[in-house]
C-alpha cells in the first residue's frame, strides 16, 4: 500500500464523524510503521479527542518512527482539546501525511510549520480534492462565519412540488425519502417556512437509525406558527428557532414557553433578510442549513444568494398542471442566461426495484439502462461566480 491507498482509509474513518462533530471538521487518522497499521482513529464528536490522538491511544505498539496519515491539517492551537501537534511530537511520530490544510487562521500552515521545525517530515495535498470536499462545510464555515445552506427538494420529472390540488405525499419512493434522512443527519439545521407549517404540520426531525436529529428553523415573517404545531409541541426534544420579523414580545411569550428560541430578523421588501439570518444562525455556531422550504422561500434564498448546493430527488412520475407548483416561485429569471449555473453536478440512482441501474459519466452525463420505478438525487453546486452578478 502506498500514500494514497492509507490517506484512503483515513478518508473512510474521517466520514464515520458525519453529523457528530459539526462544527469541527470530520478527521481521519491512520499510523503505518514497518508497513504495517498499527493504529487508526477519528474525530467521532464535538469535544471529543480528535483524531490524531485517537489514532495514537489505539496503537498496538510503540508509535515511534512511525508514519501518521491524517486528512486535515493537525491544530496546534487549545480549543476544547490541546493542540494536536504537541502528541504528535510526544509520540515520536517522524512522518506526518496530510490531506489538506486547515483555514482556520488559528492553524493555516502553523501546523504544519511546527512540525517541520522539529523535524518531522511532512508531506502535504495527498488526495487534496477528497479531503477538501469532505469538509466543504467546515471551509464554508470557518471562512465566512456563515452557515453552508443546501436547497433540497423533491419533484416529477415535468418539475412539479405537488399536484394542482395541493397533494405531495408522495412524491418520491421510500428509498429517496430514507435518504433525506441521511442528509437530515448529515446537516447541522433545518430551515422551512411558516407555508409548510401550515400545510404539512411536520415534524422536520432525522429518523434515521442512530441519527442526530436536526436543529429546526422556521421563516416565518408575522409569527403565524400554530401552537398546536408539532414543531412547537416538541420544542423542548427538538431545538427550535422561530425566525420572525414579529417584535411584539408578548407574541413571542407563548412560544418561548413551548421551548422555541425566538430570532427577531428584519425584513426586506415584507420578508425576512436572509442574509441577516444566516449572519445570526452562524453567530450560534451552525455551520450548516438544509433547506426543506417551498417555492416561495427558495426563490428568497436563491435571489439573497445564501445557497452554496442545490439537491434535487427527481421522481419518474409526470403529474401536469398549469396551477401545479414547481419547486422555485418568485419571478423567475428574465433569460435563460440570467439563470443559476450549477456546477460539479453527480447524478445518484436511489433504486427502488432489484433491476441493476449503472449511471455513466462523460460530457454529455448520459445515463444508461435506466429503471423507470428508480429515483434520481441529482446534487450541484451553485456556481457563485456567475450568482454573484445578480
Amino acid at each position: 500500500m502506498n500514500d494514497f491507498d492509507y490517506m484512503k482509509l483515513a478518508l473512510e474513518l474521517a466520514k464515520k464523524g458525519c453529523g457528530f462533530v459539526s462544527p469541527n471538521p470530520m478527521v481521519g487518522a491512520v499510523i503505518v510503521k514497518d508497513g504495517r497499521m498499527i493504529g487508526s482513529g477519528y474525530h467521532e464528536k464535538y469535544g471529543s479527542y480528535h483524531a490524531e490522538r485517537n489514532a495514537l491511544a489505539s496503537c498496538t505498539e510503540s508509535p515511534a518512527g512511525a508514519t501518521m496519515y491524517v486528512t486535515l491539517e493537525p491544530c496546534c492551537h487549545h480549543g476544547k482539546q490541546p493542540p494536536c501537534v504537541d502528541a504528535i511530537l510526544e509520540a515520536g511520530i517522524s512522518r506526518v501525511v496530510v490531506g489538506c490544510g486547515d483555514p482556520n487562521p488559528l492553524v493555516a500552515g502553523k501546523g504544519i510549520n511546527i512540525l517541520r521545525k522539529n523535524g518531522v517530515l511532512v508531506t502535504e495535498h495527498v488526495l487534496e480534492e477528497e479531503c477538501r470536499k469532505l469538509n466543504e462545510v467546515f471551509f464554508h464555515f470557518i471562512q465566512t462565519k456563515h452557515p453552508y445552506v443546501v436547497m433540497k427538494y423533491a419533484m416529477t420529472l415535468d418539475g412539479k412540488i405537488a399536484t394542482y390540488t395541493g397533494a405531495s405525499k408522495w412524491i418520491t419512493s421510500e428509498t429517496a425519502r430514507a435518504h433525506v434522512h441521511t442528509q437530515r443527519h448529515r446537516y447541522r439545521a433545518i430551515m422551512a417556512g411558516v407555508g409548510t407549517v401550515l400545510a404539512d404540520n411536520p415534524l422536520l426531525t432525522c429518523r434515521m437509525e442512530g441519527g442526530r436529529n436536526p436543529i429546526r428553523i422556521i421563516c416565518d415573517t408575522r409569527l403565524r406558527t400554530p401552537l398546536d404545531s408539532q414543531i412547537v409541541q416538541t420544542a423542548r426534544e427538538v431545538p427550535t428557532i422561530l425566525a420572525t420579523g414579529c417584535e411584539e414580545k408578548e407574541n413571542h411569550l407563548p412560544f418561548e414557553k413551548a421551548g422555541c428560541q425566538i430570532l427577531v430578523v428584519p425584513q426586506e421588501n415584507g420578508h425576512l433578510n436572509l442574509s441577516i439570518l444566516m449572519q445570526l444562525l452562524g453567530e450560534q455556531g451552525i455551520d450548516s442549513v438544509l433547506l426543506e422550504g417551498g417555492a416561495t422561500l427558495n426563490w428568497s434564498a436563491l435571489q439573497s444568494g445564501i445557497v452554496q448546493k442545490v439537491q434535487a430527488y427527481i421522481a419518474p412520475k409526470l403529474f401536469g398542471g398549469e396551477q401545479a407548483k414547481s419547486p422555485i416561485g418568485g419571478l423567475g429569471f428574465p433569460t435563460p442566461s440570467d439563470g443559476v449555473l450549477l456546477k460539479n453536478v453527480t447524478v445518484q440512482p436511489l433504486k427502488t426495484t432489484k433491476n441493476d441501474v449503472s449511471v455513466t459519466f462523460s460530457n454529455s452525463a448520459q445515463i444508461t439502462e435506466t429503471d423507470l420505478l428508480t429515483d434520481f438525487f441529482i446534487e450541484g453546486e451553485v456556481d457563485n461566480h456567475v450568482h454573484r452578478n445578480h
